[in-house]
């Protein structure tokens, strides 16, 4: 009897954060593991530890996602990567996790960050996905993160929140594309997480943290492992018939 192939997830981003809980999750959810970093090697390497702690296989790639000029040798690094490390020639999952913040008013922004905002959200998922598009198997997903800040509005956000607007509008114009070869493709936009993105500010501002729980029908702030399981039922067969959908994970916000 043959032997069943694992399937393979890539997130990018995954060294941290919630990229490193999505990369978990799908773990435990039965997928191997390729996930990104963009300096933090060491971070990088103990996710690869925690994953392969439960059985999977994991491998870490350098990737600046706001330079496309490296993409086309960071997919031909995955495609490599995908027969030597995981004896398979296909992605089944595809998570655009990685990403930045900044903050600050539409009259300060400067072109340089409104530039970095578009390289690093926007354009560096629309082309990663489509030059990993030929390796992503018929039947796999793509999960597009995005942020409630897309959906409601905070001073100094518009930068970040924008791309992420139109992150929604290119998830479901994949999912229409794609959706010839059963690829389905969601987004999920979290709530304000206390992390370390953005500075932390949410974790360690306690006055924030308090604000925005306030604001919330469950009354706290989200956490990293309240993101990651939803990625991964969006990557599975459990949600083999979820498309072009946007999941707010955020515990009931401004609602």
């Amino acid at each position: 009897m043959a032997t069943q192939l694992n399937k393979v997830a890539l997130v990018t981003g995954g060294s941290r954060g919630l990229g490193k809980d999505m990369a978990i999750q799908l773990a435990k959810k039965g997928f191997d593991i390729i996930i990104t970093y963009h300096t933090n090697a060491g971070e990088a390497g103990k996710v690869v530890n925690d994953i392969t702690a439960l059985g999977k296989k994991a491998k870490a790639f350098a990737l600046d996602v706001s330079n496309s000029k490296t993409f086309d040798s960071f997919v031909s690094t995955v495609k490599n990567s995908l027969i030597t490390d995981f004896g398979t020639e296909q992605l089944f999952a595809v998570v655009n996790n990685a990403g930045v913040g900044t903050h600050t008013s539409i009259a300060d922004t400067t072109e340089e960050v409104f530039d970095n905002m578009v390289n690093i959200h926007l354009k560096a998922p629309y082309f990663i996905t489509q030059k990993l598009l030929s390796i992503i198997a018929d039947g796999g997903s793509i999960v597009n993160i995005s942020s409630g800040l897309a959906r409601f509005s905070y001073p100094n956000y518009a930068p970040y929140a924008i791309m992420k607007s139109a992150v929604e509008s290119l998830t479901r114009y994949q999912a229409q594309e794609f959706g010839s070869r059963k690829i389905r493709v969601n987004t999920v936009a979290p709530g304000a997480i206390a992390t370390d993105f953005g500075g932390g500010v949410v974790r360690d501002n306690k006055e924030l943290n308090d604000r925005l729980a306030s604001m919330t029908a469950l009354g706290r702030v989200g956490l990293a492992d309240d993101i990651g399981s939803v990625v991964a039922f969006l990557c599975s067969d459990d949600a083999k018939w979820v498309n072009a959908q946007r999941i707010e994970v955020a515990g009931g916000v401004h609602i």
